[in-house]
């Protein structure tokens, strides 16, 4: 790639250290040690509660403008969200409110959640894939869902989990290497 990959990866928990943040470390590490990136990471639980002063992302803090067109702007999107009432919490959602709707459009994002239990296992394709089709993004095949028991001092200690993030990763690379084509073969013909 002629240019680092640039990744937004969004951790929905609303306290650090968290299971979520630990997911989404582990699994931008893999993706760093597969290809260059340029990672930036957003953490809920540091802009929450500036993200709700306003529907308006011009009215909100400069970090939090920063961070919405970090999403908007991204070659890639990691997003993961801990399970709240079967589904991902609503300042998650409302921080999707505020991303320009035609921002994300054949942007690949990659899916996360952490729950308490398998029961919860269904978020990705039940909740985390209609939010990111309304945004007619391309999300990846392959998510990753990791429960309590799977951590370890808020490290992925699970190697199936370990396993599905390089199945991911994996999986996300041959799409993220032909989209820097396109991209580059888009560039010379202007």
């Amino acid at each position: 790639m002629s240019r680092p990959l640039k990744v937004t990866a969004v951790s929905g928990s609303y306290k650090l250290p968290s299971r979520t943040a630990a997911l989404v470390e582990a699994i931008t590490q893999q993706l760093g040690e597969q290809l260059p990136i340029d990672l930036h990471v957003i953490e809920l639980s540091e802009i929450g509660s500036s993200l709700v002063a306003s529907y308006d992302p011009k009215a909100l803090p400069l970090k939090v403008q920063q961070d919405i067109q970090a999403i908007e702007t991204a070659d890639l999107l990691v997003v993961a969200t801990p399970v709240y009432r079967a589904s991902y919490s609503g300042l998650f959602k409302h921080l999707f409110d505020l991303v320009n709707y035609e921002a994300l459009v054949d942007v690949p994002v990659l899916l996360a959640a952490t729950g308490g239990s398998d029961r919860h296992a269904l978020i990705i394709d039940h909740e985390l894939r209609p939010l990111f089709s309304f945004f007619q993004a391309l999300t990846l095949p392959i998510g990753v869902y990791a429960t309590e028991a799977d951590f370890e001092n808020y490290q992925v200690k699970n190697p199936a989990v370990t396993a599905r993030i390089a199945l991911a990763v994996e999986r996300a690379l041959p799409l993220l290497k032909h989209r820097e084509l396109v991209n580059k073969d888009h560039l010379l013909a202007v």
